[in-house]
Formats: C-alpha cells, sequence, structure tokens
C-alpha cells in the first residue's frame, strides 16, 4: 500500500543493533572511507538503506520525505557524503551530518537545492543531459563515460575517450586527417577535436561544455573538446539521437555534454609519459588542479600542458607508398579550464565556467614525388587560441521553482601560416585566421505545475539570443577575406508528465510517464523553425521498461557554407574525368541556402533484471531522415565530368560570353592548366557552390551493457561493459536520384563498431582490459570496389593507488597503459596523389602500438 506522505516516524538503518557514538579517530576514517558502491535506479528508501549497510553508519530519514521518490543509478567509489550528494542532486533533499552518520530531510527555504551537475553516472545510466527538467525520465537513449572509467582504460584526452565510442566517427574536423578525405567527410584545421555522432557531421552534433554552448572552432562549426584538462572532466554524457526541441540548431545527430568538475577539495598534480613503439607521437602531459570548497560555495582551477612529436608516413610500412607526409602533426598545448560556484544569499547561487587554450601544430607535405622533404616541401604552422566564460545566477523560489538567468561569450581563433620551401629557399608564403566569437544569453525557469497520480507534473521554460560571428582574414585587401555574423532569437518548453509510478503498485504497470518539449527559433534572412519531440516511457515490470520518442531537429546554415568567397577554377578537363578542352569549375558558398531538417525516432528497450544485481541491457533502434543537406555537390573532383551522379550540376559547350561572365561574377579565377586562359577552349563549367540538394537515411541499432559485481573482499570488484552499433546510411544529392551507399564506405563510418571491457578492482588496484574493433568499408572510387579490411585493438591498463591515509605515499597513484597491444595496422588503400594518406585516416589509426605510464599526487 502507498505510504502516507504525512507520517513523522522515523527509521534508522545501522548494521549495529546498539547505538553508539563514535570516537574521533573512528568518526574520521569513516568520514573519508572510499566505499564500492553499486545501486540500480530504484526507490530512494531503498538506495539509503543500501548505503548505510554498506558503510556501517547511521542514515536517517523521514517517511514523508522520501516516499515515491526515486534515486537515480550510482556506481563508482566515492565517499558516504559524496554518494548521498549524488543521489540528492536535483531534489529538494539534503544530507545534513550528524554525529556518526547523516539526516535526511527536506531542505528550508533559506537551504540551496543540491547541483544536477553533482549527479554522478555510472555505465550507461545517465543524469541531466537529454532533458531541461531536473529530475525528469529521459525518453532518449544516453551513453555516458565518467572520469574513472576514463582512467581505468588508460584515456589521458577526451579526444581519445570521444573517439573510442562507437557511436562516434572520426571525420568531421579532427587531427591527423589525410588531405584525400573529401571534405564532407572531413578536415584538419589546426588539429581541433570534434564529435562527429553517425558520420553526420560535426556541424551536426552539438556539443556543450556544462551545458554551454561555445565559440566554434575553424569553419565546420564544431566545438573543439581537446581544449580542456583532463582532470576538469567528470564526464561526457551522449544523446545520440535529434534533439533541437530542446538544444536548439545542430541537434541533428544529437548531443554531447561535457560535464566538467564543480569544485573540488585540494590539490592534485599529474603527469603522463608515453611512445608509439613503431616510432614518433612521444607524448608528454603534466597537469595541476586545486580547488577549495566551503560551506556557501566552491572553486576548482586546473592547468595541463601537453605536448607529442609527429609521425611521418616514412615511419609506418603501410602508409610509406607516400612518404614524406604528416600522419600524426606535432602539437604543444596549454590549457586552462576554471569552475566557481557561491551563493550570495539563501536563495541565489552565482556560479562562473571559464576556460583557455593555446595550441601550436606543425603539417608538412611533400611537393615532390619522391617524397623528398629536402627538396620540396610545405609546411604550415598553426595557432589555436580559445577562450569562453559562462557566469550564471540561479534564484530558488517557492514550491521548488528555479528561475536562472546565464550567459557565455568565447572566442576561438584559428591563425596558420604557410610556407613553399625549394631547399632552404622560400618561394611562397600566406596565412589566414578562423576567427569565431560567440555569445549567448538565456533566462530559463523550471518546477512543478501540479500532482498527478505518478508524482508531480514539471515543466522548462526559456527564451534567449545567440550571435555568431565568422572573420576569415587573409589579410587587408585581399580578396578571400570574409566577415559575417548571423544572430537567432528563441524560446522552449518542456514538460514532464508522470502518470503512473511503481509506488501505486498497479498490476501490469509499474511505471508510465510521457514527455514532450516545443522550440521555436528565428534567424533573420534565413527563416523560422519550429521543432517538436514528444517520448514515452512504458515499464510493465519494475526490471523493464521500453522508451520510444519522436522529434524534429534542424542545423542553420554555416557561415562559411554560405559567404566563402565563390572562385572559378580553371582546370585541363581530362584531370576532371572529360576527354578534352578545358573546364571551369566553380567553388564557395551560397548566401540563400536554408536550415537543413531532420526526422528522428528511437526505440529503446531496458532492462535490470533483479534476478542478476549488477546488470543492465540496453537495446534501441534508431532512424533519421535528414532533408535539405547542403552539399558541395561535386565529392570527387577527378569524377566531375564522367560520374553521372554529378550531371545535374555540370554544363556542357557553353558559350564564351557565359564563359566570361561565370569568371567575372567570381571573386578570383585559378588556372590549373598551366596555359592561358582562353574562354572558347570550355567545354564544361561544372557547379559545385553549397546548395540545399542532399538528402539522407540513416538507421540501425546500438547495444549496450554492463555488469557489476562484488566478489568479496579477498577478491574485489568486476566491473564489465559492451557498446555495439550497426549503422546503415545513404545519400542522395538530387531529387530523384537514386540513393548512395555511406556508411560501410571510404571515408565514412562502417557499418559496425563495437567496444568491450572489463575492469578488475582490489585494494586500490585495478586492472581492465579493452577490446575495440571497428569494421571495414568498401573503396568505391574505381569501377572495381576494393574490400578494406577493419581495424582490432587490444588494450591494457593497470593502475594502483597507494592506501596509506598519512605519511609521503598517501593520495599517489601510479598507472601503465598499453594501447594497441598487438600492434594491428590499417590497410593500404590506393593513392593518386603526392600528398595522399595511404589509409582510410577517417576509421582508424596509425599509430600502432602505444605504451604509457601516469603518476597522480594529491594533497
Amino acid at each position: 500500500m502507498k505510504k502516507s506522505a504525512c507520517s513523522a516516524t522515523f527509521w534508522l538503518v545501522s548494521t549495529s543493533l546498539i547505538a553508539f557514538v563514535p570516537s574521533p579517530s573512528v568518526a574520521n576514517a569513516q568520514q573519508t572511507a572510499q566505499l564500492s558502491i553499486d545501486l540500480p535506479e530504484q526507490r530512494l528508501a531503498e538506495s539509503l538503506r543500501a548505503l548505510a549497510l554498506l558503510s556501517g553508519r547511521t542514515v536517517l530519514a523521514d517517511d514523508g520525505s522520501v516516499a515515491e521518490r526515486r534515486a537515480p543509478a550510482l556506481r563508482g567509489t566515492y565517499t558516504l557524503e559524496d554518494a548521498l550528494r549524488r543521489l540528492l542532486a536535483g531534489s529538494d533533499l539534503i544530507a545534513e551530518p550528524v554525529q556518526g552518520g547523516f539526516v535526511v530531510r527536506q531542505r528550508g527555504s533559506d537551504e540551496p537545492a543540491a547541483d544536477d551537475n553533482d549527479r554522478q553516472v555510472g555505465g550507461s545510466a545517465i543524469t541531466v543531459t537529454g532533458s531541461r527538467i531536473r529530475g525528469a525520465p529521459v525518453t532518449s537513449p544516453v551513453i555516458a563515460v565518467g572520469s574513472e572509467q576514463m582512467k581505468d582504460e588508460g584515456k589521458t584526452e577526451l579526444a581519445d575517450v570521444v573517439r573510442s565510442i562507437p557511436q562516434s566517427f572520426g571525420g568531421g574536423q579532427n587531427p591527423g586527417l589525410g588531405s584525400n578525405v573529401p571534405a564532407a567527410s572531413g578536415v584538419d584545421v589546426g588539429g581541433a577535436s570534434t564529435v562527429n555522432l553517425r558520420g553526420l557531421g560535426s556541424d551536426a552534433t552539438l556539443t556543450l561544455i556544462n551545458g554551454h554552448r561555445l565559440a566554434y572552432n575553424g569553419s565546420r562549426q564544431g566545438v573543439d573538446i581537446s581544449a580542456l584538462p583532463m582532470a576538469m572532466v567528470d564526464r561526457i554524457e551522449i544523446v545520440a539521437d535529434g534533439a533541437s526541441a530542446l538544444y536548439g540548431s545542430d541537434a541533428v545527430a544529437g548531443v554531447a555534454n561535457v560535464i566538467l568538475r564543480r569544485d573540488y577539495e585540494g590539490i592534485l598534480a599529474a603527469a603522463n609519459l608515453g611512445t608509439s613503439t613503431e616510432g614518433g607521437d612521444f607524448r608528454q602531459q603534466y597537469g595541476l588542479t586545486a580547488g577549495k570548497r566551503w560551506d556557501s560555495g566552491g572553486f576548482v582551477g586546473s592547468y595541463e600542458f601537453a605536448r607529442n612529436t609527429i609521425v611521418l608516413s616514412d615511419d609506418r610500412s603501410f602508409a610509406s607508398s607516400r612518404p614524406g607526409n604528416t600522419l600524426i602533426p606535432p602539437m604543444k598545448r596549454n590549457a586552462f579550464a576554471g569552475a566557481a560556484h557561491q551563493d550570495l544569499t539563501n536563495n541565489l547561487t552565482f556560479a562562473v565556467d571559464g576556460l583557455f587554450n593555446n595550441r601550436d601544430s606543425l603539417l608538412v607535405i611533400p611537393m615532390n614525388t619522391a617524397g623528398d622533404l629536402s627538396i620540396s616541401r610545405n609546411e604550415k604552422v598553426t595557432r589555436s587560441k580559445s577562450f569562453a566564460i559562462a557566469p550564471s545566477l540561479t534564484l530558488d523560489l517557492e514550491g521548488g521553482w528555479r528561475l536562472a538567468l546565464s550567459g557565455v561569450y568565447g572566442t576561438e581563433n584559428v591563425r596558420a601560416w604557410s610556407w613553399n620551401y625549394t631547399g632552404t629557399t622560400t618561394t611562397s608564403a600566406g596565412w589566414y585566421c578562423y576567427c569565431n566569437t560567440g555569445k549567448s544569453i538565456e533566462l530559463s525557469a523550471d518546477g512543478s505545475l501540479f500532482a498527478l497520480p505518478g508524482g508531480p507534473a514539471k515543466i522548462a521554460m526559456g527564451l534567449g539570443y545567440r550571435d555568431n560571428l565568422l572573420f576569415i582574414d587573409r589579410g587587408k585587401g585581399n580578396i578571400n577575406t570574409v566577415k559575417h555574423s548571423q544572430d537567432s532569437y528563441y524560446a522552449y518548453g518542456e514538460l514532464s508528465l508522470p502518470v503512473i509510478s511503481s509506488e501505486q503498485e498497479i498490476g501490469l504497470i509499474d511505471r508510465l510517464s510521457f514527455s514532450g518539449a516545443l522550440r521555436f527559433e528565428h534567424y533573420p534572412g534565413i527563416d523560422d523553425v519550429v521543432t517538436p519531440k514528444i517520448g514515452a516511457i512504458f515499464a510493465p515490470i519494475h526490471d523493464l521498461a521500453f522508451k520510444a520518442n519522436w522529434g524534429k531537429s534542424f542545423r542553420a546554415p554555416t557561415l562559411y557554407q554560405q559567404y566563402a568567397v565563390q572562385s572559378a577554377l580553371y582546370y585541363n578537363s581530362t584531370s576532371l574525368g572529360g576527354t578534352s578542352g578545358r573546364t571551369i569549375m566553380l567553388t564557395g558558398g551560397n548566401p540563400d541556402l536554408k536550415p537543413e531538417r531532420a526526422t528522428s525516432w528511437t526505440a529503446t528497450l531496458e532492462y535490470h533484471p533483479h534476478q542478476i544485481p549488477g546488470l543492465g541491457l540496453q537495446v534501441g533502434y534508431f532512424s533519421t531522415r535528414y532533408s535539405d543537406r547542403i552539399v558541395t555537390p561535386i565529392t570527387y573532383f577527378t569524377q566531375a565530368l564522367s560520374n553521372a551522379l554529378y550531371a545535374p550540376y555540370v554544363e556542357w559547350n557553353p558559350s564564351a560570353a557565359t564563359v566570361e561572365s561565370v569568371v567575372a561574377n567570381s571573386a578570383a579565377l585559378y588556372n590549373n592548366t598551366g596555359a592561358p586562359f582562353d574562354a572558347s577552349s570550355v567545354v564544361a563549367i561544372a557547379d559545385t557552390t553549397s546548395v540545399n540538394a542532399g538528402n539522407q537515411r540513416i538507421h540501425g541499432i546500438d547495444f549496450l551493457a554492463d555488469y557489476h559485481r562484488d566478489l568479496g573482499d579477498a577478491a574485489g570488484s568486476l566491473v564489465l561493459l559492451l557498446n555495439a552499433s550497426y549503422l546503415k546510411s545513404t545519400q542522395t544529392l538530387i531529387t530523384g536520384a537514386a540513393p548512395t551507399q555511406l556508411a560501410g564506405t571510404l571515408f565514412n563510418p562502417p557499418h559496425w563498431r563495437g567496444r568491450a571491457s572489463a575492469t578488475w578492482n582490489l585494494d586500490g588496484f585495478s586492472l581492465n582490459a579493452t577490446v575495440s574493433r571497428i569494421g571495414g568499408v568498401e573503396d568505391q572510387r574505381t569501377t572495381s570496389p576494393v574490400e578494406i579490411s577493419g581495424q582490432t585493438t587490444v588494450d591494457l591498463t593497470a593502475r594502483y593507488a597507494f592506501q596509506q591515509a598519512h605519511g609521503p605515499l598517501r593520495g599517489l597513484a601510479l598507472s601503465l597503459t598499453v594501447q594497441n597491444l598487438l600492434n594491428d595496422e590499417p590497410q593500404t588503400i590506393a593513392t593518386t596523389s603526392i600528398s595522399d594518406t595511404s589509409y582510410d585516416t577517417t576509421n582508424y589509426s596509425g599509430i600502432g602500438r602505444y605504451i604509457g605510464i601516469g603518476v597522480t599526487k594529491a594533497w
């Protein structure tokens, strides 16, 4: 039966039936003891009882305070205080310390609520991302990787974490991409790393830092996640589903939210060294983190220095057919991030996040067929600087309502200098800057509306303004200099309706809830966009839940796609697949572009069998239909005149007057023939300027599993994780054309990706083994397709944290990692240019076996 919310009865949980008061030394040890916790999502009362039994300490709660409340899943190693704080985050409950234990009670009007970002994740459990309503269940599938899992798997950079997730694709804006990767699939501008879900593009994946949008990087409208010190990262949460109704433009493939530490107590120093056994890529990473907590607030700041050495194609047998090319660019980085929060009054809190990053990189390309850099070469030095600050004010109101005002200002400048050398003589030089500025402000509110049988109906709503500026600076008076901005205004609302809860004990239905969201955005000069989303969760029994949602998403055209300078390229037709004469190729932006639009739906089954404690299974189907995609329709220039797909974009036998007009309306004419320009020699005009013409269909299945098992005091604990994804995707460049395959082809995501890991923990020691599989692809660039083998890597990581409570070893931890233990290499692919990379750099790693060591010391 349902318990009375008015009950004043207290229940007491303790491992001892005899009341006692611990001595100061015992109490202090209990307060700092680290607990290995594995709690499923369940009733809050059950989670509190489990924590009390596990810790051996008293946890006192009021039936009326915890009745009908649920707690999120919690897995990991925490103190009792941290565990309670995470279980209660986002609620109106607090855990108040008493002699030897805690009392869980409703907070008073003069006590601030816990911060939602303090909720922790374990395995595939989720917290904030996917809903703007505090404590609301999320209908979209969410993938989460916590900092402990990152350490267990030997990851020292967030970019490596993202690239290891099967739903993420290495194309888009990412370091080390070869020059033979089509522009639509990826590019490397300055060594930035971005998230590219399902291969839909870095610009179609919204990346947030602590829920904030940042300035874009380069020209691709992605966000550089490598700008963050690793010690600041608490977790990353990924919603691999359309979410524009909640977050706006760019959230077509989904949302990646990097959650940073909110504060810290003490000082943490870290150092990591490693190298590839195949040569090159010697890495150094040093960091220092410091913070302080007090009753009304706290802060944390982290600095990180990192650098790595170059890997040339000569160093790898599978890439040596094109010697002299850069596979892994050398980079040097200084990064800082900080966060602070302070209660200004009993219900008003100020918080601020900030980051700064400075990164230098070098790219070397040979300019002779021998690949001899001493004869001739191109060198490009890139310096990237980013800055962001995101302040916010949060006001807690009566009835559990919360009002928030937040803003973001950020810049991201990528400056590059390029030189061509013959021997030691500079023959030409140039420079440019992709300078981005982003700013936004938002007012939001959320709270409860009315009571439903399954709990309170909740709403979140807000409105805001954003402005983005792109300045492509090539020097005063340069015709290729571009400076444009785009602002937008938006309003949104989200509703959560819990109809039935497990506490009602209704037969055949354990839980039933619905959610809905609606967002309006106004882009002056482009369009108005309305995006809805609806979702539902149905659980016939406590262990089993079905989730489904449907929604629309969009992506506004990037400033580069709109305003990139239009140029005319003059080629010999034979270079473009023709047989004779000359051809004009038109490239550049299009100011008349409209937003891309998508319709997505997912269906997910989650199973947590109570017969097997610690086991969680999730299988989900996803589907996205993406229309009006902005494309440069001619993907491969060498097939511009021969591939029937490109026929609608080719005008044959133009008049000399037409050719002259096209050239006159272009910012510049680039002659690639070696002969003077002659309009009468032009037999074709191929137009590959940006256009809303593409349509894509993606669908597939994700499978996630996690198992947490306590093996006993003498044997420790075991954590098993699995993430596998199957993807199919096709594309049509023009309406009515036959679809072409994307997934499973060169420079696109493979059909299959998977990752499985096992971690054993015992008394401060952990051992992790991870196996990753990236499926093969097909090279369809020729009339006879070639099968390209996939890559399987095995990683091993061992860590030991000294358990001493005092002395020089207190807080010391050591680690050893071997990535790609068996040194699996990517398969060589055909190349046509001296600057081409001889393998698929969007999917496979050319680093080889990597060995690294690490040390951390906490005070």
